[in-house]
């Protein structure tokens, strides 16, 4: 079952947000330590008006556990979903130009699909593609022309998945040293 994401869900999600960003997680977090990366990876999941906010997310649940997340938001809100991230950083991390290199991912015109993962136990399963059909639902239910995501360039498993679900490589971008391809799908807009 997919379904909105809740504060009380960060235990199974946080891990695997991380899993799906990796190095991008301690640019967020302003901090090279895992522990403290999670810390406060958790700390923003359970803060509404971020990037990582469970607002943003769904799960999927099997028998009462999230097994999978999606992490998404339009595109134009981007700059105030970081903000708080930034101030964070502003005010602690110990490089000064982290700031600087905060990724701008998404682009003002699309839905962007920030971060999906499944469990371990249960890929292979269809989890990843209900998730990602749950993405583009909800970007054509509040009137969005395109769904989008990145992929790091070194991953083909994931993005041959992408492209046989429709999404073509549309520009490439660095983000956390590690090179990724931007990609975008179009969705039909649902009436509201």
């Amino acid at each position: 079952m997919i379904r909105p994401a809740a504060p009380g869900d960060a235990e199974q999600v946080i891990p695997l947000l991380y899993e799906a960003i990796g190095d991008i997680a301690h640019l967020l977090s302003g901090t090279e330590d895992f522990e403290r990366t999670m810390e406060v990876l958790t700390s923003f999941y359970h803060l509404p008006g971020n990037r990582i906010s469970y607002e943003n997310a769904i799960v999927e649940e099997t028998e009462g556990m999230p097994v999978g997340f999606a992490l998404f938001y339009d595109g134009s809100r981007m700059g105030a979903l970081d903000e708080p991230l930034l101030g964070r950083l502003r005010s602690c991390a110990a490089d000064p130009n982290a700031v600087d290199r905060f990724p701008k991912e998404a682009r003002d015109d699309e839905f962007y699909l920030d971060s999906l993962a499944v469990s371990e136990a249960c890929r292979g399963q269809g989890v990843g593609g209900r998730l990602l059909r749950a993405f583009e639902g909800e970007a054509a239910a509040r009137g969005h022309n395109w769904a989008a995501l990145i992929v790091e360039q070194s991953n083909d498993k994931a993005r041959r998945f992408y492209v046989s679900l429709g999404y073509e490589k549309d520009g490439e971008l660095d983000v956390a040293g590690h090179r990724y391809d931007h990609m975008r799908k179009p969705v039909s807009r649902q009436e509201k």
